[in-house]
């Protein structure tokens, strides 16, 4: 069985909790059709060809799957028996392996791991009854992905193309402390409607994640790399020649302005080095400047486009958090008129003594940790008066 047709597909793409409605944007121009909004995810029509775009090129994506089944469950039993009635011969053979990962909001199933194992044993159960050998697991690179969404008593079983989460991009080989997911700084990105023309700067940078996502955005560079071991790859009606096109359609896209540079700076310079080391090994050090700078240090600079990510108390220990926001608002007048800063934080309460009365407030998960993404704009003249608090 081919798993993919050529031409209508039904998917499920999934992404951040706020970022529903830009991935839709990006997914209608990458080809899907009959786009529907979901909670975290965005559901439409898709070409074989335009999955394995998504895949490629979508820079907020999380996980693109195939529904094959949708049922109504509320107890193991009936998962087993729902997931045993698709005929797994036609995606997989005995000789290959099987990984399989579930996400479970419901009061019929009070553990997501419990549902896993349910689900694999039906579908080796099957695989014994009918020829007598069975796919074995494997987690980190198996053949075929399978992906469990279960919301109340509604199950949603899905092939997964991806294999590993999207916000994966193989770029960031250091880290720092609490780095941000490369699909958040990358949503946060688009969100903050950077015009590509004013300075991008990031003045906290840590591992540099911003300051990659912006290269990529700006330059039309594909997330992934060209050699990422996507699980469509492994799917039996993977198709060598619609990859290439795909590959070879990007390329085509990218831009490359000697001119385009991102400014990074951290007082860290281990965060510094981190940064660095990360762009290197994506190929875009060439667009950005980095250095080891205090915030504070800056000089003046009009028109810039800044995103941040300060130090909070909840994951990272300071001294005086307070103070330190105190700083930012009053460094933001002074050195940066004619500019806009986006900050993303999970203190509240050192948000409101920045200072500046924020003109966009959005609320994003950053992990586990609810934060605040402001926007603020200092103005010359008598405009930036507007803003004091």
């Amino acid at each position: 069985m081919w798993v993919l047709s050529k031409h209508n597909n039904e998917i499920i793409v999934k992404t951040m909790a706020g970022m529903e409605h830009i991935l839709a944007d990006e997914l209608k121009n990458l080809g899907v059709k009959k786009i529907e909004i979901l909670n975290r995810a965005v559901k439409g029509i898709a070409s074989k060809k335009t999955i394995y775009s998504i895949n490629l090129r979508s820079y907020f994506a999380l996980r693109v799957l195939i529904p094959i089944r949708f049922d109504k469950v509320h107890d193991e039993d009936q998962l087993y028996y729902s997931v045993k009635r698709i005929n797994w011969t036609d995606f997989i053979e005995p000789d290959q392996t099987i990984a399989v990962r579930s996400a479970v909001k419901s009061k019929f199933f009070s553990n997501s791991h419990y549902v896993e194992l349910k689900t694999k044993d039906a579908i080796v159960d099957q695989f014994n009854a009918r020829i007598g050998r069975r796919p074995d697991v494997d987690l980190d690179q198996p053949d075929l992905s399978v992906n469990i969404h279960i919301f109340k008593n509604a199950l949603t079983i899905s092939l997964d193309s991806s294999g590993d989460s999207l916000h994966k991009r193989g770029y960031r080989i250091s880290s720092t402390v609490a780095p941000i997911n490369e699909v958040l700084a990358a949503g946060l990105i688009k969100l903050s409607g950077w015009n590509y023309k004013d300075t991008f700067i990031d003045p906290m940078c840590g591992s540099g994640t911003f300051l990659a996502e912006a290269i990529l955005q700006k330059n039309k560079i594909p997330p992934q790399q060209l050699h990422r071991a996507f699980s469509f790859k492994r799917w039996k009606d993977f198709d060598q020649d619609i990859w290439e096109t795909v590959i070879a359609e990007a390329m085509e896209k990218q831009i490359d302005d000697d001119n385009f540079r991102v400014i990074g700076s951290d007082s860290n310079p281990k965060a510094v080095e981190s940064a660095e080391y990360n762009l290197a090994e994506a190929g875009l050090l060439n667009y950005a400047d980095i250095s080891t700078r205090n915030f504070h240090s800056y000089p003046e600079t009009q028109h810039a486009h800044l995103i941040f990510n300060p130090p909070y108390d909840v994951r990272i220990q300071s001294e005086d958090i307070i103070e330190e926001y105190k700083k930012i608002g009053d460094t933001l007048k002074q050195k940066f008129v004619s500019s806009q800063a986006w900050i993303i934080s999970g203190n509240i309460d050192a948000l409101k003594r920045v200072g500046l009365r924020p003109s966009k407030k959005l609320t994003m998960m950053n992990g586990p940790i609810e934060s605040k993404f402001y926007k603020f704009e200092m103005y010359a003249g008598s405009k930036k008066s507007k803003y004091n608090t």
